[in-house]
């Protein structure tokens, strides 16, 4: 829901999504969905990655939820073709991001380009199962090197994950094991220091990729 937040004076627009409206999946456990977008936005601002809007979990008229800092995307930015770009750092970094939180529907329509030049990505609903699920319109640097940005980002990752409180913090929205396999993806990206590959025994591209 588009609501309103406001503290101190200060009013923001708002996405608001309560536990109690989120659909059953088969493949991810019910009522967790709020808390992976809280999961999503620790991971992007503690690693510095700066690509998930501002997210809290809130109680509020219709229950506790997940509540995102609205986006006013630049309607003058084509989306489809932006998806498509193959030079777009900004791009570039967010698909090492899914690939670091097993982003299962990153679709076009999830790309929210702003016009100080800023993007953000926005629901991450489905993300961070144990199991490799990645599913992303963003194929377009399968198997190339990672750059010195997103391995600077993954290190950063690495360190707050072992030794800072990130892992602590994923433990209240994640399951023990979908923080073992975080950190365990973070160290496959770091050694390989390439993109990954589409999987083969799962949809590569979501449904439909809008």
């Amino acid at each position: 829901m588009f609501c309103t937040v406001s503290a101190d004076g200060v009013e923001a627009a708002c996405v608001y999504k309560p536990i109690a409206g989120e659909r059953p999946l088969w493949d991810f456990p019910d009522g967790t969905l709020a808390g992976r977008e809280l999961a999503a936005y620790l991971v992007s601002h503690a690693g510095g990655w700066n690509v998930v809007p501002p997210t809290v979990y809130r109680d509020g008229p219709f229950g506790p939820g997940m509540c995102q800092l609205w986006i006013d995307a630049d309607e003058a930015v084509d989306l489809v073709e932006l998806a498509r770009s193959g030079d777009d750092a900004r791009l570039r970094q967010m698909s090492v991001f899914d690939a670091l939180v097993n982003n299962a529907d990153r679709k076009i329509g999830h790309l929210l380009p702003m016009t100080s030049g800023q993007l953000y990505g926005c629901d991450h609903g489905v993300c961070f199962s144990a199991e490799y699920k990645l599913r992303t319109v963003l194929w377009q640097w399968r198997g190339k090197k990672l750059t010195p940005a997103a391995m600077a980002a993954l290190h950063r990752t690495r360190d707050l994950l072992a030794n800072g409180d990130l892992g602590d913090e994923l433990g209240g929205w994640l399951t023990p094991d979908e923080v073992a396999a975080t950190a365990q993806r973070v160290e496959r990206l770091l050694t390989l220091k390439t993109h990954p590959y589409p999987p083969t025994d799962w949809p590569a591209v979501p449904w439909p990729p809008i």
